[in-house]
């Protein structure tokens, strides 16, 4: 009988990166191309939908595919991922109406619910713990640098080729990143059957789309439909917990999931990505609404998160191994509400400069606390569940994402009626200018004030969430990171 291959890690890491690489530049590129994709489709008022049906299909498919890489293994779900996103990738860049670019982006994200949390998984596959906070670090950094490029990326493609061309750039890095996947990782076979539980799955997807939907609705004028889909994701979240329980190999373990150091990584994930959220989307419209900078430089003062993630990525992957994995995911967790201190001290004089050192404390706060969390998730389960258990993180995340969104826009529209410096009725029309694409306001006083005031009740909600990110943690017991702690996902903790 032949040896099994060896598997290349150095080779396998670069797959991983350039499938990461697609997957986080679309973000950015996209949202830089849509003023004049619209503009060529037609469709303005499905324009947030484009964003939101990627959102939906990412999140809702996340856990689903972390199970079914327990089930059948990494490589397959990993190909089926990049298979899907470019699939997506391609027809979206045909779309001949808004629709159909919203079905498309829809296809993307359901392959993006693949390529994530299972790409972080293989590394924790293919590397001990002292390894592999430094890979992950490599991954936040690619990250970060998308955050950047992607805007100037997508802006050169705009100018030189077709719109068409920011989804099919996809094509050849998803081809290299899968053929490195193909050739360089290598799994053992898996001789079992596993049951699939495509019951729980269905629930479970059609629960948190209609939990998704009905959080983007909630304050809109859509209040109705957010009710009625409230009341499906109700329904079908008491079917799915039935189902669950009945199932032989269930989608979720409640288990696994009520473990308490994996509910408290998951409940900062989940308020990290609340805080990241509040950032990229209120930040730039302070430096620009109330410091009257340009969006130049309110792109550079939200960047500096960007710089900060990976620094603290990095710096937790060089001390958690000497100084105790717990001690650097509580100690860099305070990180956040001192970068929020910042976001407290503006006001309609300061200096851009306090907002990007603001920026900067808070992404390495977010650097130190999601690969402490990634690696602390990954060694306290048995192997065989921790695509399910790394899935649970990211899903977390991006839950955290959407309530953020709604939180710190229902907060924002609360300073603006409250507000004394807006004649009545003044504020709802500033807000439907906010809400606009590519929305400014002009440079009234009355307006400055307004903003500023509605805005600093946005970054005392973000501190509170900030401060939630460490008392979250405060419930990550003392622990040793061994084989007698790990716990698999049909154990009953």
């Amino acid at each position: 009988m032949s040896p099994h291959p060896k598997t290349s890690r150095p080779l396998v890491v670069a797959s991983v990166m350039a499938a990461s690489a697609m997957v986080a530049i679309e973000a950015t590129i996209v949202s830089t191309a849509m003023p004049q994709i619209v503009t060529q489709l037609g469709g303005l008022r499905l324009y947030s939908w484009v964003f939101s049906s990627f959102l939906l299909a990412q999140t809702a498919m996340t856990v689903v595919f972390g199970k079914l890489a327990d089930l059948y293994g990494r490589k397959p779900v990993v190909l089926a991922g990049i298979a899907i996103f470019l699939l997506g990738s391609v027809l979206a860049g045909y779309a001949g109406s808004m629709a159909a670019m919203i079905v498309f982006r829809l296809i993307q994200g359901i392959g993006a619910g693949a390529i994530q949390p299972i790409t972080v998984t293989i590394v924790g596959d293919l590397f001990p713990v002292h390894e592999r906070g430094k890979v992950q670090g490599w991954i936040a950094s690619v990250w970060a640098i998308s955050a950047v490029l992607g805007p100037i990326a997508g802006g050169f493609i705009i100018h030189a080729f077709s719109w068409s061309w920011i989804f099919w750039m996809n094509v050849p890095i998803g081809i290299v990143s899968a053929a490195g996947f193909i050739a360089f990782l290598h799994e053992y076979e898996r001789h079992t059957r596993p049951s699939i539980d495509l019951a729980g799955a269905a629930l479970f997807t059609v629960a948190i789309g209609a939990l998704m939907t009905a959080l983007t609705d909630a304050g809109a004028a859509a209040n109705l439909r957010a009710m009625l889909e409230f009341a499906l994701f109700l329904v079908c979240g008491a079917l799915f917990v039935w189902q669950e329980r009945c199932a032989a190999e269930p989608m979720i373990s409640f288990a696994l999931w009520t473990h308490r150091p994996i509910a408290a990584a998951n409940a900062a994930t989940l308020f990290c990505g609340m805080v990241l959220m509040g950032l990229t989307t209120f930040l730039p419209m302070y430096v620009q609404g109330v410091l009257e900078r340009s969006p130049v430089v309110a792109g550079l003062a939200l960047t500096m998160m960007m710089v900060g993630w990976p620094a603290g990525a990095t710096l937790a992957a060089r001390t958690f191994h000497r100084v105790g994995l717990r001690r650097v995911l509580i100690g860099g967790s305070f990180f956040m509400p001192l970068g929020a201190i910042a976001f407290l001290l503006l006001n309609p004089h300061s200096s851009p400069v306090v907002a990007g050192v603001g920026s900067l404390v808070m992404g390495l706060g977010m650097g130190t606390s999601s690969v402490c969390s990634l690696v602390l998730i990954q060694e306290i389960v048995s192997p065989s569940a921790r695509g399910s258990a790394t899935a649970s993180n990211l899903f977390s995340r991006n839950l955290g994402s959407t309530l953020g969104a709604t939180l710190f826009g229902a907060v924002l529209n609360f300073g603006l009626r409250h507000t004394p410096y807006l004649p009545a009725g003044s504020a709802d029309a500033l807000r439907h200018v906010l809400d606009a694409p590519g929305g400014h306001v002009a440079g009234d006083l009355s307006i400055r004030l307004a903003l500023h005031q509605s805005l600093h009740l946005t970054f005392l909600a973000l501190m509170a969430i900030a401060l939630a990110v460490v008392v979250s943690l405060l419930f990550v017991p003392p622990f040793k990171l061994s084989a007698r702690h790990q716990v698999s996902a049909s154990e009953a903790i």
